[in-house]
């Protein structure tokens, strides 16, 4: 039997205003073996590039990069929605582009990514809400939740901007608010190879 952390198949984030420094701190904490693939939604300006990515995948151990329509999802992988794009998860594992409406007035939209990810990982996937200034995402960090998946939120003290992580707050009964230096640190222990070992 799968223990409760070995359980877990996908992480998905959602951030928005001061994403580039959240985001920053928490993925180069993850090893270059890290087991789980990581889905990001970042607002972004819908002609933004995808500097964000290559910035981070110079700082990394794992492979960051945008996700590309119908391409399979792989461990010790960071994906990024491109600009102007919603990203989905498909019950088959691999992501899927849309420029249906946007959704709290954006797009890519962080519950979009979270819905669809319910239903293609279920209680298997760990939601993480972070720094921002709408409420996009709280409803879909509060499926993960009802669906037996784990939520986190970044304590809104430690936001650049808190507005987000206080509207996940108040929708969900939340696994673990953590500060933001906490939540890289947190994951790596949590999920990698080293700390299933030593689960066991």
């Amino acid at each position: 039997m799968k223990t409760r952390t070995e359980k877990y198949e996908m992480i998905v984030i959602g951030v928005s205003a001061g994403g580039t420094e959240a985001l920053g701190k928490i993925l180069p904490e993850l090893p270059e073996n890290f087991p789980l693939p990581v889905t990001v939604v970042q607002h972004m300006h819908p002609s933004q590039d995808a500097f964000l990515s290559r910035y981070l995948n110079e700082r990394c151990a794992v492979t960051v990069k945008e996700a590309s329509d119908k391409e399979p999802v792989q461990p010790a992988h960071v994906y990024f929605a491109p600009a102007n794009y919603h990203l989905l998860i498909e019950e088959n594992r691999t992501f899927s582009l849309s420029v249906d409406e946007k959704v709290h007035f954006s797009r890519p939209s962080i519950d979009v990514l979270f819905e669809s990810a319910v239903d293609a990982y279920g209680s298997c996937l760990v939601g993480i809400i972070l720094t921002g200034a709408n409420r996009d995402g709280a409803s879909g960090l509060k499926l993960i939740k009802q669906s037996g998946g784990m939520a986190i939120i970044q304590d809104p003290a430690t936001a650049s901007s808190c507005y987000m992580p206080k509207s996940a707050v108040d929708a969900v009964d939340a696994d673990y608010i953590l500060p933001l230096d906490d939540i890289g640190p947190f994951l790596r222990e949590k999920f990698s190879p080293v700390s299933r070992q030593a689960t066991r």
